[in-house]
């Protein structure tokens, strides 16, 4: 297609002279044969308005705001070539919406002298028939214009008794400062009668900061131009696609709007044997867009603007100095300001000094490029990557260095520079690893295992990444081979956040504090600025220990460890470090009863997650796993399924054993608290079924849940048999099979095992409350009732603090008599039954949730008195409703007042209604 074949097909984009028609016959006697001041004949052609194209489409929203701007004195409309401005222009002069008489006037660079210009607008004020008179005068000189011409131009227009709107096409090409001057000063003192449209690629001269502070401007821009996504179906149907509409996003994401790309786009798929896989896969290099792009913008630029367009092309954004270092010049800055500001598909980027390429001119610019000069294109990336890589823009210079295929410089830089951590935590890490998810396996060297390896812990293969640390540290003991420190130091971080792969309790916290001392050794021996620099190495080697202890079962230590590693979680490239951190550390604290500081830290965690750059991708569920083990304890059923849910749909789910255990333990226990026994044991059997071999510390978390789904059968010999030598010898395994030789009425044997839990100095609360229920419960079997009242007393007022109602509910329905015989004990622990959500497993028939066990049911005839109390009836007026005597009633309400643990009515109904009961 030729370059005026293009031209014409833009829908209003290419500003096409080739077919013009007259907007007003001339009724002037001053013809179009008058030569200009420079001798030449004055062109009426330039006086008609262009042909809208029979497929343009009306785009009454930009019509409006053309009606809006003529109603004041100035309306500018600005866009690159291609954007449409003429063909709203010329639509909107043929709607007839104008406030008077429309002079078009189309100028050129044969314009640029001043007196031409004017004779032009005169000529053209003329031909429309505007009214003016003689005594205007015409300019006499080419080069200049004579002022009073321009205040007779004004002081008759302002006479006019209509105003008249002058649309000027093309001022771009007008670029002296004189020509802006005089149409400031007819403008202003025409009184407003003359209405100014001003077509350009470019702000005019004009002072538009003071029509912009006096509102006297109305701006129409690129952005404004582009093509919603109903405009762009609409273009369709008008080239006869209207059945390949579902293609409208594809050629909005290539063209983003632009109107004679779409326009030609349009013109290539009519003429496509398949329509809809052209808009899918059409490649600028092979459609007339290219030649439109090169002939109209690009060949119009000077020589070094096109060199610099042509070297930046290979980036998605360029920075004034970047391209300096692509072309070799100084100039980059002045360029770059030029090319936005003539609208060259070139626009800045956020008010930054980086500008970015519409991507159509940059594929074709590309193929331009490769056809030209060809090898030049993986110079200019490698020149690229570095610059990126040392402006701290490291997920770009890895694309630009994979572009050109320089893997081994990729790698390289991850390891010599410190930067292999960023493959695990930071904003760019997940795009990191998935562009070295293309790194080629046969590469030769330690540099790319290790990159590959942190690739495998990205994706959670902890196989993976130990082989691939073995192949690297085989390489880096080959003869002769001077491994430099940070590579060492890569190494060893990597191997211990891979782990060592025991499952054999002390040897995997042993291997994991020796290779924490190994790393932070290793630290110490690379230079000190490179260190401080990466904070994330120090915050990951915090982890991997945490985690390491973790994994080994040292609930005593681990709490600490994660703590510490959240502490050293410095900058925003280790926020997602310390968003794990937080999240573990949360849920050790909800095992430990600490469900005040669990809450805290796992709503920090999620917190963190949203707001400080955690991608999605590597956002971990532990911290809603922790808030679900919150929500269990305090019996809130509702809250516990919703945060389950959470953890299970994210991303580390089915990858981390904790994660993966936890999921499957809080599946089981809110089946237990609904009476699902069956599937609460299927539960956890599913968990092993997935997980396969596990480290000590899931299969602890597995184990306890068995025994405890097996005791909810009622077999307690089955859940002493899952307990009896599995895992650690800790708290939570001896309490879990006390309690099971409990149930098995072997209360000597199972206080036998709590004895040594007596006074645990670090003991939780979840501990010491669960020891005192254990011992209440074997009390309460020998018949002492006052050693299992002051036991329970003791667990309720740990237990309070934190709203830890899950024990209680758990224990049986011993606790709620033990409750009823003793209301002096009863009395204070309202809290006990707040937001009850069926903890024990049992329905109500009118749907709501039932009365947690440890709150005795109310009879018919004690709720109809609450009723009447809640109406504000005094005792005696509920006694004559009831027709009961006036000491019935205050029996009644004794009654509900030791059931529901309060003293007061106006706390019982409240308390009754917290309770559905009302």
């Amino acid at each position: 297609m030729s370059r005026s074949t293009a031209a014409a097909a833009a829908d209003g984009g290419a500003e096409s002279r080739t077919s013009r028609t007259p907007a007003t016959a001339p009724v002037s006697g001053r013809g179009a044969g008058h030569p200009d001041p420079a001798g030449d004949p004055i062109l009426a052609a330039k006086f008609c308005l262009p042909s809208v194209p029979r497929e343009s489409v009306r785009r009454q929203r930009l019509l409006d705001r053309l009606t809006e701007g003529t109603a004041g004195p100035l309306t500018l409309i600005t866009g690159p070539a291609g954007a449409g401005k003429t063909t709203l222009a010329a639509s909107w002069a043929r709607e007839g919406s104008a406030p008077g008489p429309v002079v078009w006037l189309t100028a050129e660079r044969d314009d640029a002298a001043p007196g031409v210009f004017w004779a032009y607008v005169l000529e053209a004020l003329s031909h429309h028939g505007a009214g003016l008179p003689d005594e205007v005068g015409r300019p006499g000189s080419a080069d200049s214009v004579d002022h009073a011409l321009l205040a007779r131009l004004a002081a008759a227009l302002a006479q006019l008794r209509r105003p008249v709107v002058l649309v000027l096409d093309g001022l771009d090409r007008v670029p002296g400062r004189e020509v802006a001057e005089g149409l400031d000063f007819v403008l202003t003192h025409a009184g407003g009668q003359l209405r100014l449209v001003l077509i350009s690629r470019v702000d005019p001269l004009l002072p538009l900061h003071r029509y912009r502070a006096d509102g006297r401007i109305r701006e129409i821009r690129g952005a404004d131009l582009a093509f919603t996504r109903q405009e762009a179906a609409r273009l369709l149907r008008g080239h006869g696609l209207g059945r390949y509409e579902e293609s409208v996003d594809a050629l909005l994401a290539r063209t983003e709007g632009w109107a004679a790309g779409l326009r030609l786009c349009a013109l290539e798929m009519r003429r496509a044997d398949d329509p809809a896989g052209f808009a899918r896969s059409f490649a600028a290099s092979q459609s007339p867009l290219a030649d439109y792009l090169l002939t109209e913008v690009f060949a119009a630029q000077p020589a070094a603007t096109q060199d610099l367009l042509l070297r930046g092309s290979i980036l998605d954004r360029v920075h004034p100095d970047l391209a300096n270092a692509l072309t070799g010049r100084e100039d980059a800055e002045w360029i770059l300001a030029q090319l936005t500001r003539a609208h060259v598909f070139v626009e800045p980027v956020d008010a930054t000094p980086w500008c970015r390429y519409q991507p159509l001119f940059s594929e074709v610019l590309r193929m331009h490029l490769r056809h030209h000069r060809p090898g030049l294109e993986p110079r200019l990336r490698r020149r690229a990557a570095v610059w990126l890589a040392d402006a701290g823009r490291l997920a770009e210079a890895v694309e630009q260095a994979a572009a050109a295929g320089d893997w081994e410089w990729a790698c390289a830089r991850m390891v010599n520079r410190l930067e292999i951590g960023r493959l695990l935590t930071g904003p760019e890490a997940h795009r990191l690893e998935r562009l070295f998810a293309r790194l080629p396996g046969d590469l030769a060297g330690a540099a790319p295992a290790l990159v590959a390896a942190a690739c495998a812990l990205a994706r959670y293969d902890t196989a993976g990444a130990r082989t691939l640390l073995d192949r690297a540290a085989e390489d880096l003991r080959e003869p002769g081979a001077r491994p430099s420190p940070q590579a060492r130091l890569a190494l060893a971080l990597l191997r211990l956040l891979a782990g060592t792969g025991a499952q054999d309790g002390d040897g995997a916290g042993r291997a994991a504090r020796t290779a924490a001392r190994r790393t932070r050794e290793l630290a110490g021996q690379v230079p000190r600025p490179l260190v401080e620099a990466h904070p994330e190495i120090e915050a990951l080697r915090r982890y991997g220990l945490a985690c390491a202890l973790q994994l080994d079962g040292r609930s005593d230590e681990a709490p600490g460890a994660f703590a510490y590693a959240a502490e050293g979680c410095t900058g925003e490239v280790a926020q997602a470090v310390r968003h794990h951190c937080l999240g573990r550390l949360a849920l050790m604290e909800a095992r430990r009863g600490a469900l005040r500081r669990a809450e805290e830290h796992a709503r920090l965690a999620l917190e963190i997650a949203r707001h400080r750059s955690v991608p999605p991708a590597r956002r971990s569920g532990i911290g809603h796993l922790a808030l679900a083990a919150v929500a269990l304890e305090r019996c809130e059923l509702r809250e516990a399924r919703r945060r389950l849910d959470l953890a299970a749909a994210s991303p580390d789910a089915g990858y981390d054993p904790v994660a993966d255990a936890e999921i499957a333990v809080t599946r089981s226990r809110l089946d237990l608290a609904h009476g699902r026994r069956h599937a609460a044991l299927a539960a956890v059997e599913a968990g092993h079924a997935r997980a396969g071999p596990l480290p000590p510390w899931p299969a602890q978390l597995l184990a306890l849940a068995r025994a405890a789904a097996q005791l909810a059968r009622g077999d307690p010999a089955s859940a002493i048999a899952v307990l009896d030598g599995r895992g650690p010898d800790g708290p939570d395994r001896t309490l879990a099979l006390a309690q099971a030789h409990l149930a098995a009425g072997d209360p000597d044997r199972s206080l036998g095992l709590l004895a040594p839990l007596d006074g645990r100095p670090d003991a939780g609360v979840a501990e010491r409350v669960r020891l005192r229920l254990l011992r209440a419960r074997a009390a309460t079997l020998s018949q002492d009732h006052e050693t299992a009242c002051g036991l329970l007393r003791d667990a309720l007022a740990l237990a309070r603090p934190e709203r830890m109602r899950g024990p209680f509910t758990e224990a049986g329905p011993w606790v709620a008599h033990l409750l009823k015989r003793r209301p002096d004990l009863a009395a204070g622990q309202a809290w006990l039954a707040a937001r009850p959500e069926g903890a024990n497993g049992t329905s109500r028939a009118d749907g709501r949730p039932p009365a947690p066990v440890t709150v005795e049911r109310l009879t018919d005839r004690e709720r109809e008195v609450l009723r009447h109390g809640a109406e504000l009836l005094s005792t005696e007026e509920i006694a004559e409703a009831m027709y009961l005597s006036v000491n019935t009633v205050k029996t009644h309400l004794r009654s509900i007042y030791r059931k529901l643990t309060v003293s007061r009515r106006g706390d019982a109904v409240r308390r009754a209604r917290e309770l559905h009961l009302l």
